[in-house]
């Protein structure tokens, strides 16, 4: 649950519901009640495993304050704790992903105490570490803006698409900032002398660079934007649910392992031997040997 002072609401309006990815199922919208002016700023939606986050701040281009930094985090820790969900799929509604910070939100941090801004910041990175390290494979469905913080948002998931008329920047130079909470993703996923470039310039670039550089992995068509992401959810579908989770874990500590190459071999081979010993090693190796879908391949 997500405490006594949230509530969660059913929402079906038609304007809500994005084309191809949130089908008929229920929506529910989590109500920002902690005095915030973030309130119905995120909406949650669960169809066929995959819990569909999608930022709902139309008007200001889901640009977040703490409000929905906070009510983000507590989705994604509801999702990666339900059993139910498979996959995770963040998207923005409206003309744009997100646009990073709302500028009111920035103007008030900007008359904030040095301690009140660190503690902000500390709600902004435990967002970005809950995104990165969800026991859930992560998508990000990309359009329109992405810029600052949203950013962030993209290179913490597992697979980003986006349209090809999306528009990316790491702007906070521009305002004489840095966007050091961000930076481990977006480092990871660009590499530094990329990152020096754009860190330092707060450029904008188009859909095509941040294919170029690592930050998305697939670019497609405005209309086939939809299409494009239920392929990958459809895939994610077919990979064991413990093997597709745990990538993203085997990937994070083979790039922290050190030198010791003969202590990355042991943990590599247990992590195979746990593997082909469990339930869903042992389906999976007998589906393919028979000729058939493992039963969590099975359609519904």
């Amino acid at each position: 649950m997500l405490g006594a002072r949230r509530t969660i609401s059913e929402r079906t309006s038609p304007r809500r519901v994005m084309a191809g990815c949130l089908g008929a199922a229920m929506i529910r919208s989590i109500l920002d009640c902690d005095g915030s002016s973030m309130s119905n700023s995120l909406l949650v939606q669960h169809h066929r495993g995959v819990a569909t986050l999608t930022l709902d701040r139309p008007e200001l281009h889901n640009a977040f304050d703490a409000g929905l930094i906070g009510t983000l985090t507590r989705a994604l820790q509801q999702a990666g704790a339900d059993p139910s969900v498979r996959a995770v799929l963040l998207a923005g509604s409206g003309a744009s992903f997100s646009a990073g910070a709302d500028l009111q939100w920035m103007r008030a941090m900007a008359s904030a105490s040095q301690e009140e801004n660190r503690i902000d910041s500390l709600a902004l990175a435990r967002l970005m570490r809950t995104l990165d390290e969800l026991p859930k494979p992560t998508i990000a469905r990309v359009h329109g803006a992405a810029f600052g913080g949203g950013v962030g948002l993209v290179a913490c998931c597992d697979i980003a698409i986006a349209a090809e008329g999306a528009r990316f920047g790491l702007t906070e130079s521009r305002l004489g900032l840095l966007p050091a909470v961000i930076s481990p993703y977006v480092i990871a996923a660009i590499g530094p002398r990329q990152a020096r470039r754009w860190f330092a310039t707060g450029e904008h670039f188009d859909a095509a660079t941040a294919h170029e550089i690592g930050l998305v992995h697939q670019l497609v068509p405005a209309a086939a934007l939809d299409d494009a992401v239920h392929a990958q959810l459809e895939l994610l579908r077919k990979a064991g649910p413990v093997a597709s989770a745990s990538a993203k874990v085997l990937v994070r500590e083979v790039c922290a392992t050190g030198g010791d190459r003969d202590a990355l071999d042991r943990a590599n081979a247990a992590l195979i031997a746990a593997l082909r010993a469990s339930d869903e090693g042992r389906e999976g190796l007998s589906a393919f040997l028979e000729k058939r879908a493992p039963h969590w391949a099975r359609k519904d």
